[in-house]
């Protein structure tokens, strides 16, 4: 079956802001290879969702990051029978990182989510049923597990009195399901900070991260219950990522790349297939 793809502008009213949001989604309409800046995709622009009551996965980036970092793990999904949401955070991508290290981002990326299921539930043409999953790499972990239960506090080197204080969010019940790639989770270290994070969890981390360190990820195994932890031999940090055009791919533009021996292009096919069996799994309940 055929992706489709169409945007959604989303206003943010709390931060005065817009989340630009691309869907990708099953469709019987004819695709074909479309630019997205320097990306490339087979799918079918404006093209109608094809059937109803469809899983949705909202994917969050990392820190100044973009969306397009999972456009292969997006499309995958969409082909598998998802609707797939990819917003970028306003404040904290490629283009606009003034919001990176501030107690106002953690407040702001949860609700980007909650925003984007509260637009996929009144979209006519993308209804969201309640049962929905999260995909976070880096920060968008931090942003997966806030939106699904979790207490985070902002540190003291984030606060102007140079002390950790709550940070306020809302968990999200039609969140149904969460997967960590290489997750930042630092904002948790309180004990019990992450108890209310109830829902299944698949988690992987690279052996070879130097930006996401053990402790990360032993925060998560300190206090979620349900929680499938893979360690990827050799992996570095945005080894879970799409690989990028030979363009960009350089060792001055790290998220381009990778510890020595570790083929990204050839993990990809079996991260994708494991990421979907899961999800398939535990959204069917």
């Amino acid at each position: 079956m055929p992706v489709g793809t169409r945007t959604l502008d989303i206003v943010d009213a709390v931060q005065g802001a817009v989340i630009p949001t691309r869907l990708l989604y099953p469709t019987l309409a004819a695709s074909g290879v479309e630019a997205f800046g320097p990306y490339a995709l087979d799918v079918a622009v404006g093209a109608p969702l094809e059937g109803a009551d469809h899983p949705v996965v909202v994917i969050s980036h990392g820190t100044g990051g973009s969306p397009w970092l999972y456009r292969d793990l997006a499309h995958h999904l969409a082909l598998s029978g998802f609707v797939v949401a990819m917003p970028e955070h306003p404040g904290n991508n490629r283009n606009d990182n003034h919001l990176a290290g501030t107690p106002a981002l953690l407040a702001h990326r949860p609700r980007h989510l909650r925003l984007v299921l509260d637009a996929l539930d009144a979209d006519n043409a993308a209804s969201a049923p309640p049962r929905a999953a999260v995909i976070g790499h880096s920060l968008g972990g931090y942003t997966a597990l806030a939106v699904a239960g979790g207490q985070p506090s902002a540190l003291p080197n984030e606060t102007p009195d140079g002390r950790a204080h709550p940070v306020a969010v809302i968990k999200d019940p039609r969140v149904r399901a969460l997967v960590l790639l290489a997750p930042a989770t630092p904002w948790y270290m309180a004990t019990g900070a992450l108890a209310g994070v109830d829902v299944p969890v698949l988690m992987y981390s690279g052996e070879r991260d130097a930006l996401a360190p053990p402790m990360f990820t032993d925060i998560v195994r300190r206090d979620v219950r349900e929680l499938d932890h893979r360690v990827v031999p050799n992996a570095g940090h945005f080894s879970f990522a799409s690989p990028f055009p030979p363009a960009m791919t350089s060792p001055s533009f790290p998220p381009s790349q990778d510890p020595p021996g570790f083929d990204r292009a050839a993990y990809q096919p079996l991260l994708h297939a494991e990421i979907t069996a899961f999800l398939r799994r535990v959204l069917a309940a």
